[in-house]
This record gives C-alpha cells, sequence and structure tokens, in this order.
C-alpha cells in the first residue's frame, strides 16, 4: 500500500525560518499572508491530497486514460476529484486577483504542487499545465484575450496545455511545420500536427484551451519564425459559454511506461480558428514564459515522488523483518528484527531523506526568487531574483528529477522483490518519476542550457547571484563555534564548483564540445552546492533552537542528523564530479562512430 503524510512540519521550517536574509522576502502583494494564514492553506491542502488523491492514484494506475471516437475518458474518479479541487479554489490559488486567482505567493503554490505530485502525479498534470498557460497569457496576450480565457482558466472551468513537440521535431523546434494562415478577422487558420502533448484531451473541463506553436506563411526559417497561437477545442460564444467544436481533435493516446491517469495526447488541428500571442515570430519567448514556470513545477514533481517513495519505504522498512541486527536483537520479542536496524537499509533511507529535505529547500528558495522577480518594489531585488531564477531553473529541473527518480529506485531497493511489484505501489514511483527526467526539456538539453547561456550571459552576472550570497556566508561562519568542520566543507566544495566554472569558460570558448561535455556533472556539481550551502543554513537554525532548549518535538535535532549525513556521504561526490571536468572531453568523444 502506498503510504503519504504531507511534511508539514518541514515545510514550515523551510517556509517560515529559513530565508529570512535571502532578501526576497516583505513583498507588498503578500503582506496578507501571515504564517498562520500560510500555515492553513498547506493544511487544507494536505488533507485534499491524502484523503482525495491519494486514494484513486493506484487505481488510476491500474486502470488508466481511455481513448474511445476520438474522445478522452480518465480513470474512475478523476471528474469528482477534479470537481472537488476546482471547487475549492485549487486552481487559482498563485493566479492573479484581476482574473480570479487568490494571489497567493509562488512558495506556497509549490509546497502544494509537491503535495500534489506526492499524492497522485498523474492527477496534478491537469491543473498543473492549465498554471503555465494562465501564466503565458497573462504576460504576453492582448486584453483582449486574456478577458475571453484567463477567467475561466484561472477558475479551473477551462484547462489549458502546450502545443509544441511535432512527430519529426523534439526539442529542436525549428523544424516545426504547423502552418498559422492569417484571416481578414484578424484571427489565423491553424492546420498540423503536434505530439507527447499532456493533457490534450480529457472529460475533466468544458473546454480546453491549446497554446499552439505555428510558423506564418512569411516566416523566418528556424526558430526565429515561430509563433504562439491560442486554440480553443471549442470555439467561446460571446456570452463566454462553450461554442461549436474547433477542428482540434485527439487522434490518439501515448501507452506509457508511467503516469497512465494522464493522458498524453497526439494532436491535429485542422484549420482551426486561433488567435496570435504577442508579436509574430516571436512565439518562443512567449511559450518559454509558460515553460519555465512549469520547469521548475517538474522540478517540485520529482520532489514530490521521492516524498512518497521516502514515506513508503520508510513504513516498509519499520514493518518488514528479516535477520537480526549486527550489533545484537532490537525485538527479541519478534522472529526477527525490522530491515531499518540494518546498516545498508539506514544508508538508503538517509539517503532519500536527505535528497528530500535538499530538494525541497532548494525549490522554495527558488520560488522565493520568482516571487520577487514579479513582485519586489525595488529594482535591484528584482533584477537578483531574476538573475537568480535565470541561472537555477535548469537546476532545479534536471536534479531534482534525477534525485527524485533515484530515491524512487532506492525505494524499490528497500522494498527488495516486494518493491518490484504491483502489490505495494512502490513500482508505480520508480515508473511515474522516469518521465520527469525527460519531458519540459530532456535533463542534458537543461545541462546544455545551464552552460551554453545562463553561466556565459552578461559576463557571468547570473552566477553571480548564487556565488556571492555563498562566498558571504562562508565568510560569516567560519569561525562560529561549531559549525567550522562543516564550513570548511563547503568551502572546499565551493572552490571545486569555482574551479570547474573557469575550467568549463576557458575550455568551452575555445571548444564547444568541451563545455557539453562536462555539462551534466557541472550541473549536477552546482545543484550539490547548493543544497549543502542550504543545510548549513538550515544546520544554523536547528542549532540555535535547540540550544535553546525549543525542540520539544525532536525536529531540530533530526535535522542536525541529516545535515551531518548530507555532508559526511552525499556532498563528497563533489569531488569525483570536479575530477569528471576536469578530465575534458576525449574519452567520450574520440570513438569512431562506427565502433560503437
Amino acid at each position: 500500500m502506498q503510504v503519504y503524510e504531507a511534511p508539514l512540519r518541514d515545510m514550515r521550517f523551510v517556509i517560515h525560518e529559513l530565508f529570512g536574509d535571502d532578501g526576497f522576502g516583505n513583498l507588498p502583494p503578500h503582506e496578507e499572508f501571515t504564517p498562520d494564514l500560510i500555515d492553513a492553506v498547506i493544511e487544507e491542502a494536505a488533507k485534499l491530497a491524502q484523503d482525495v488523491l491519494l486514494p484513486i492514484n493506484a487505481s488510476g494506475d491500474l486502470e488508466g486514460c481511455v481513448w474511445e471516437n476520438g474522445v478522452v475518458r480518465t480513470p474512475a474518479g478523476f471528474k469528482e476529484a477534479y470537481a472537488q479541487f476546482r471547487d475549492g479554489g485549487w486552481c487559482a490559488l498563485a493566479s492573479d486577483p484581476k482574473w480570479g486567482g487568490q494571489g497567493l505567493p509562488e512558495t506556497v503554490n509549490k509546497l502544494v504542487e509537491e503535495m500534489i505530485s506526492s499524492a497522485n502525479l498523474s492527477f496534478g498534470l491537469y491543473p498543473g499545465l492549465t498554471h503555465g498557460g494562465t501564466t503565458a497569457l497573462k504576460a504576453h496576450a492582448s486584453a483582449d484575450l486574456q478577458e475571453r480565457f484567463l477567467p475561466k482558466m484561472v477558475a479551473g472551468t477551462w484547462s489549458g496545455t502546450m502545443c509544441l513537440t511535432e512527430p519529426h521535431c523534439g526539442t529542436d523546434l525549428g523544424m516545426l511545420r504547423t502552418k498559422a494562415v492569417p484571416q481578414p478577422d484578424g484571427s489565423y487558420r491553424i492546420t498540423g500536427n503536434k505530439i507527447f502533448i499532456s493533457a490534450g484531451d480529457h472529460d475533466l473541463t468544458e473546454n480546453i484551451i491549446h497554446l499552439v506553436l505555428a510558423r506564418l506563411p512569411d516566416a523566418p526559417p528556424g526558430v526565429r519564425g515561430i509563433s504562439l497561437f491560442v486554440v480553443p477545442k471549442y470555439l467561446p460564444k460571446e456570452d463566454g459559454s462553450v461554442g461549436p467544436s474547433n477542428g482540434v481533435s485527439c487522434t490518439g493516446i501515448e501507452h506509457k511506461m508511467g503516469l497512465k491517469a494522464s493522458a498524453t495526447c497526439q494532436m491535429s488541428f485542422d484549420d482551426s480558428t486561433g488567435w496570435l500571442v504577442g508579436e509574430p515570430n516571436s512565439g518562443l519567448a512567449a511559450m518559454f514564459t509558460m515553460m519555465n514556470t512549469e520547469r521548475v513545477s517538474v522540478g517540485v514533481q520529482g520532489l514530490g515522488v521521492a516524498t512518497a517513495a521516502y514515506q513508503s519505504a520508510v513504513a516498509y522498512a519499520k514493518d518488514r523483518i528479516q535477520g537480526r541486527a549486527l550489533s545484537g536483537p532490537k525485538r527479541p520479542d519478534l522472529a526477527a528484527d525490522p530491515i531499518i536496524v540494518h546498516p545498508d537499509v539506514r544508508r538508503m533511507l538517509m539517503t532519500m531523506r536527505a535528497y528530500t529535505e535538499g530538494c525541497r529547500m532548494l525549490s522554495i528558495w527558488v520560488a522565493r526568487a520568482l516571487d520577487a522577480e514579479r513582485h519586489s518594489p525595488d529594482p535591484e531585488v528584482r533584477q537578483r531574483a531574476e538573475d537568480m531564477t535565470a541561472l537555477m531553473t535548469p537546476v532545479v529541473k534536471a536534479l531534482l528529477t534525477d534525485l527524485g527518480h533515484e530515491t524512487a529506485q532506492i525505494g524499490v531497493q528497500v522494498y527488495g522483490g516486494h518493491g518490484y511489484i504491483r502489490e505495494h505501489g512502490m513500482e508505480q514511483y520508480a515508473r511515474d518519476a522516469r518521465i520527469t527526467m525527460i519531458y519540459e526539456g530532456t535533463n542534458g538539453v537543461q545541462a546544455l542550457d545551464l552552460v551554453g547561456r545562463k553561466m556565459p550571459a552578461h559576463g557571468g552576472r547570473y552566477l553571480r547571484s548564487f556565488f556571492h550570497p555563498v562566498a558571504a556566508f562562508i565568510e560569516q561562519h567560519k569561525a562560529v563555534p561549531g559549525m567550522e568542520k562543516m564550513i570548511e566543507a563547503l568551502e572546499k566544495a565551493f572552490g571545486a564548483l569555482q574551479l570547474s566554472t573557469a575550467t568549463i569558460a576557458q575550455k568551452g570558448l575555445a571548444d564547444p564540445e568541451e563545455a557539453g561535455a562536462a555539462s551534466s556533472d557541472y550541473l549536477r556539481l552546482l545543484g550539490l552546492v547548493a543544497m549543502a550551502y542550504l543545510f548549513a543554513k538550515a544546520a544554523k537554525v536547528a542549532g540555535m533552537k535547540k540550544m535553546m532548549g525549543q525542540d520539544p518535538d525532536g525536529f531540530y535535532a533530526a535535522k542536525l542528523v541529516t545535515v551531518r549525513f548530507f555532508y559526511e556521504r552525499i556532498l563528497p561526490q563533489v569531488a569525483g564530479l570536479f575530477q569528471a571536468i576536469k578530465a575534458g572531453k576525449r574519452s567520450m568523444m574520440d570513438l569512431p562512430e562506427e565502433a560503437f
């Protein structure tokens, strides 16, 4: 049986205690959202996740979506769960109040997204994509299009998708062929085929609003000639109700490894009416507004699955008896000891725990920057926040999904043979987590984005948004009693990151393949150093609380143990990553193609 209880205590620690000094707080639009109000929101979200979404997770995976006569039907219970989700206002949580949203901080939204992803990742894709679509329309669409589509999308009555990929092209969007022909009334006729469209068709909402990349007749070649269009499944009437079909059809759904309750559709647009979003031939920039939001959310999906896998593995390890503890029997009243007594099982559980706690801190730090980028009245803070989100978005997307998948695989190992069969549900987490490393840009693409675009941008300005606070923290805490050993380890890891940055910059300038060869190792190195920095901040807070006797439930003591495990057992990976980066491209590029 799958086990999940929202980690509210750790969430409150991260959102309320950890980041008071990052300069991204005290935003005027969020003044009314007190800690008590935020706690109430996440507590209600926890109930929804645990009581409504978790019970249909395994059954939804078993039943899957069904495509019949061009229509997609979601598994039993999904329509009712979505209606409860929508009616509770959860679709509108972080959206602009101008369009009916509640305007909560992105930090709170990310915690809710994590809980949804833990309880039922397939379900979370339906409202999650809609939120990304509203973000793009709010940023780039005309006032008329916003009035026409945003209120119902924010309310969750209508849902949204993004339609990029075509049968002949994936990441290389410059090759897409979908056409957009201008009409006298200012609309466009959209014709083409798209694949891998998450939530492209379903029975949860009365209309589905597609954001479609297409080419105008006179568009220049490549990505410079892509425009973005909003194309509804059904044309809206003047009164806002749903009108006739718009030539948008689902021609099939994919039969996938995981996320079986999320419809991944093949879509056909046949002279469908659409409207231009933003400027002609600027669609990629507009779509990236949605994709960047989605990439952080996908990282949170990895965290969500990891958290559920960790909790399920802990429950199993406490219940499953096998062998005796190496130090002598711990449960002589039983035929054997629970496997949680064994060091190697502890190694796996502590790795899972450290990954989830580290990923949660990193995701909320970046979410705070997203909030500051959008809402800070200080232009310098907005610029620093924008720089940080630009730098860390590929890291959050790739690292959190890598570790989410790794955590789910470790969970299978904790269960042993029982993890490999369907009965306990752990194998679903392993399957569901896998796609997060692929969609919204594979993790290899995220690494190339980091070293090829973000690292050299503006003379390295993006890097300074991360390097400066880490360097300042190290300098300020070198002599703090009890933190010396940890700060020394952080300083060494940070030094390896700096040297790796310089190595890639120097080699990559002369040979782009050198940067490409180092990219995935560099992304993980940067992510591990970021986690080490955040764990050091967590240790500072936890140590002070414990010293003052403010740890009645043992939360801070447990946090300090997790910090020590991360520094002693996970952070040393940095040394190996640094050596791999220094080794360069030769060992992976010298083998002739015909020798493979």
